[in-house]
């Protein structure tokens, strides 16, 4: 069976139309922990496996698509996500025990590390999704209002990602 490579271009779209979908959740889980310290802990336990799917799925786009190679990326990326699952469980358990109620924007900052991680195996975009999360979670912690920094910066983001693209193409 021949290998087929996929067109830059589609590869581009697909990777930043992943890189805006996962910005986008992270700005609705900054904003739910905003309003609910405990549903957005259980977001962000939530997007551990949202992004967990994603890298797995950029990985399966930048291969060969053989056998080989999603057995590989399968693996790689069950152990790392496994691995900052059960960080995050640590995290809470901790928390816990200090007594503290509000463990989202802790959870944000380890899910933030495994992005930034991962990406250096899947693509720059993941560890620029990873580098977003981390500043979200130290600006949300000293700014009230937050949100709108946030949005611009993801504009941001989304913008330089497209600019880059179109000017590496030439």
């Amino acid at each position: 069976m021949p290998e087929e490579m996929m067109n830059p271009k589609r590869k581009f779209q697909i990777e930043e139309g992943i890189l805006i979908l996962l910005l986008i959740l992270s700005l609705t889980g900054i904003f739910i922990n905003d309003f609910s310290p405990a549903d957005g802990y259980g977001y962000w336990i939530v997007m551990v496996f949202v992004f967990a799917v994603f890298a797995i799925i950029i990985g399966w786009l930048q291969s060969k698509h053989r056998s080989e190679d999603i057995k590989i990326i399968l693996s790689e990326q069950a152990l790392h996500w496994t691995a900052s699952l059960l960080v995050v469980g640590g995290a809470f358990l901790v928390q816990k025990a200090a007594g503290s109620t509000d463990t989202g924007l802790l959870i944000l900052l380890i899910l933030s590390l495994a992005t930034i991680l991962d990406g250096l195996r899947v693509g720059w975009r993941f560890s620029l999704v990873g580098l977003f999360l981390g500043t979200s979670a130290v600006i949300a912690s000293y700014t009230e209002h937050f949100f709108w920094i946030e949005l611009l910066i993801a504009v941001f983001i989304v913008t330089a990602t497209i600019l880059w693209e179109i000017w590496t193409e030439k």
